[in-house]
């Protein structure tokens, strides 16, 4: 958003907390992978954009995007500790004219029920000294065809001229801005996105586990449906779901709906099946030993991707957190390789207390050869799963990675697809 933004023509100042980014960006580097650093570089040099600790930059703003983490905590219920955190920083530099724009993902009521009261203790009141919006951020990690420069925004204002400033500025991005009737409503919208996709990937997880028991092959099923060209969308199964949104908004819709008495059992049943996927996977992965007679105890995993999707360096949430502790707790030897994870941390949790921190390995023969079952759990392309499936002993595919794969694939166990 930052760097788009600058591109338009803005002046634009980042606010974070972590010295060591701030450092980065001002020397042109960039610490997201769909961001080019040359794009960083650029802006810096033009005295576009620059990067700072301090929130007294705040004071000189028009506009202040507030694009903050939105966690659950140990019991899935929202945290909003970064939210609030950003408010409280803007609060003492709030400006007469400012406008204030929350992009986080939340639940309907953030934005006039936390953020509005933060920001009216400087003495000035919203709607009439300073304007708020809500506008969530469509970004899908690793995708090149949709950006922030031509993904549709979505924008809620406390007030008529809110979103109508607010959607004038994103509309400068040049993609088109749809405008809704307040920030409640753009709130629900975003999760209404995630929710939509948690659902139908719950629906195909379920369908796959049937899919073994009956000896029918989910992915080829998948493929067949997809053909018809109404009524369908294609989703995949897998180890689980994972990053900052569809893990999480679920949650966060649940949590407010029983401040209603309403309770949205559809909703919580998927989530049910997603967080049931890992522990399938570790069947599976059981099953993949038996062949080659390796007990659970001591067996050595190589586990492949940790991020939460393909290609990208993201692992916050991803099942392969519940995966790996759960093949630990059972007594197993875990390594893993990634190309854009080098450390992974799991544990610290009612799954595993003590924290382990694990780094990711060369993707070797050895490294292969010597391990008694290689689990798929992300399908990035740039591993050769050629290479994989002719020197592993056993192999779990969570992902369909292998599909492609010719000659001898007995040993290969794929998830929605090897019949129990």
């Amino acid at each position: 958003m930052a760097i788009a933004l600058a591109q338009a023509g803005r002046t634009i100042i980042g606010v974070d907390v972590d010295a060591r980014r701030v450092a980065q960006l001002n020397a042109g580097g960039s610490y997201i992978p769909d961001v080019p650093a040359e794009d960083v570089h650029a802006a810096v040099q033009q005295g576009r954009f620059h990067a700072t600790t301090d929130y007294d930059a705040l004071r000189t703003c028009d506009v202040a995007f507030i694009c903050v983490p939105t966690p659950y905590d140990a019991m899935r219920a929202p945290d909003l500790r970064y939210v609030v955190a950003a408010a409280e920083g803007i609060q003492p530099r709030l400006q007469r004219g400012q406008l204030i724009i929350l992009q986080s993902t939340t639940y309907p009521g953030t934005t006039e029920e936390v953020v509005q009261p933060i920001l009216e203790r400087s003495g000035l009141k919203a709607g009439v000294d300073f304007d708020l919006a809500f506008s969530p951020e469509r970004i899908d990690p690793g995708r090149r065809d949709w950006t922030v420069k031509n993904t549709p925004k979505v924008v809620g204002g406390l007030t008529e001229r809110a979103a109508t400033r607010a959607a004038d500025l994103l509309r400068s991005l040049g993609a088109p801005v749809h405008v809704v009737s307040s920030p409640r409503a753009a709130e629900m919208t975003k999760l209404l996105e995630n929710i939509f996709r948690s659902v139908n990937i719950a629906l195909v997880n379920e369908l796959a586990l049937l899919s073994e028991r009956m000896g029918i092959d989910i992915w080829e099923v998948i493929r067949a449906a997809s053909t018809k060209p109404f009524g369908f969308m294609p989703f995949t199964p897998g180890p689980g779901v994972g990053g900052h949104c569809i893990g999480v908004d679920p949650y966060y819709l649940s949590w407010k709906a029983r401040e209603f008495d309403f309770y949205t059992k559809f909703i919580e049943l998927a989530a049910e099946v997603n967080q049931s996927m890992p522990f399938h996977v570790v069947e599976l992965t059981e099953r993949a030993l038996a062949r080659v007679r390796v007990p659970m105890q001591g067996a050595r995993i190589l586990v492949l991707g940790v991020a939460f999707k393909r290609d990208i360096d993201d692992a916050r949430n991803s099942p392969a957190e519940r995966v790996i502790e759960l093949l630990l707790k059972r007594g197993a030897t875990v390594r893993y390789h990634d190309p854009y994870v080098p450390c992974f941390r799991v544990g610290g949790d009612a799954f595993m207390r003590q924290p382990v921190e694990l780094f990711s390995q060369p993707l070797t023969e050895s490294l292969v050869r010597d391990s008694d079952c290689v689990v798929i759990v992300t399908g990035h392309r740039v591993v050769d799963y050629t290479f994989v499936v002719r020197n592993a002993r056993a192999v779990v595919d969570c992902m369909n990675a292998t599909e492609g794969v010719t000659g001898d694939k007995h040993h290969i166990i794929r998830l929605g697809a090897t019949p129990l």
